[in-house]
């Protein structure tokens, strides 16, 4: 009688951008260590950014997004999928947020009481510059980008939040709406007033900032005369 050898094979790699949210939701909910991580990746940045609208500070951005998933994680066997899966966890991101920074103000309002002065930093820049760029212009880039990151964090934290999320994370006026649960037409008031307030901001700053900005000198404008006058046969 011959025996026949069973090969085990490996399970196929699930495409769960392919999964509808309910689907990848149910993933989670059991726990699936992939699911959990492509939800994780897909939402990082938006949340981030969310969070930062309204604490204004990089590591208590970063705390709030995590403790935002550990309780969407725990709770998202109840998401039914009224809404997109990302506009869930934004919003349970935002509460967290909001929870923190009124927990921050009550301790603050503490702390003035006994004469204890509370400091405020920005601790990085928004984004990361890009890399492989000339050194005046990436320069040149971080000052701007700090320049902004500044602005927008003086508009108020309705025009703020607003603003973030649909300038820099690039929502809808809808789903805006929606994780703010403000009408669509306030989103597009308080959107049109971030903007002028940043322009009347930013302006005289940016006009500083780009004076001498990407000088054209040494290296390089010895070897475009070299070129010219190369072409020029001379």
């Amino acid at each position: 009688m011959s025996s026949k050898v069973l090969t085990a094979q490996a399970p196929a790699a699930v495409d769960y951008r392919a999964l509808d949210d309910l689907a990848v939701a149910a993933l989670c909910a059991k726990r699936d260590r992939g699911a959990i991580a492509y939800v994780i990746a897909d939402n990082n940045q938006r949340l981030f950014r969310a969070a930062w609208s309204i604490l204004k500070s990089r590591a208590d951005a970063e705390e709030a997004v995590q403790a935002g998933y550990l309780a969407a994680f725990a709770a998202i066997g109840s998401f039914e999928g009224r809404s997109a899966l990302s506009t869930w966890l934004t919003r349970i991101v935002i509460n967290e947020a909001l929870s923190r920074r009124r927990a921050d103000e009550r301790r603050r309002r503490q702390l003035e009481k006994q004469g204890v002065a509370v400091l405020d930093h920005y601790r990085d820049a928004l984004m990361n510059g890009s890399k492989g760029e000339a050194p005046d212009v990436t320069v040149a880039r971080e000052q701007i980008r700090a320049l902004m990151e500044q602005a927008v964090g003086e508009l108020p934290e309705s025009f703020r939040t607003v603003f973030v999320l649909r300038e820099v994370e690039g929502l809808s006026g809808e789903e805006t709406a929606e994780i703010l649960d403000i009408p669509s037409a306030t989103v597009k008031t308080r959107l049109l007033r971030a903007r002028r307030r940043l322009q009347e901001m930013l302006a005289p700053e940016l006009s500083t900032v780009l004076t001498g900005t990407f000088p054209f000198a040494g290296s390089d404008c010895a070897a475009l005369s070299a070129r010219v006058l190369s072409a020029m046969g001379l």
